[in-house]
C-alpha cells in the first residue's frame, strides 16, 4: 500500500525547507559549542582568553558548515 504523500514535488519541498532551516541552526550552535569548549578550558587551565579562541574557531566552523551546506543545495 502506498502513503498519499509520494509525490516527489512535496518530498522535494520539505527536504529543501528542511535543510534551509538547518542553516538557522549551524552558526549560532557552533559559535556557542566554541565558547563552552573554550570557557571549558579557561577553567580547567586556570586562563582568562582560551574561550575566545574557542569562540573564533567556533564561528569559523559555523561558516564552514554553512558554505558547505548552501554549494551542496545549489549542485542538486
Amino acid at each position: 500500500m502506498s502513503s498519499p504523500d509520494n509525490n516527489p514535488e512535496k518530498k522535494s519541498t520539505w527536504v529543501q525547507l528542511a535543510s534551509y532551516s538547518e542553516l538557522a541552526f549551524i552558526l549560532p550552535a557552533a559559535t556557542v559549542a566554541g565558547w563552552l569548549i573554550g570557557a571549558a578550558l579557561d577553567h580547567w587551565l586556570h586562563t582568562t582568553w582560551i574561550y575566545l579562541a574557542g569562540l573564533i574557531i567556533g564561528i569559523i566552523a559555523g561558516f564552514v558548515q554553512l558554505i558547505r551546506t548552501v554549494s551542496s543545495s545549489d549542485s542538486k
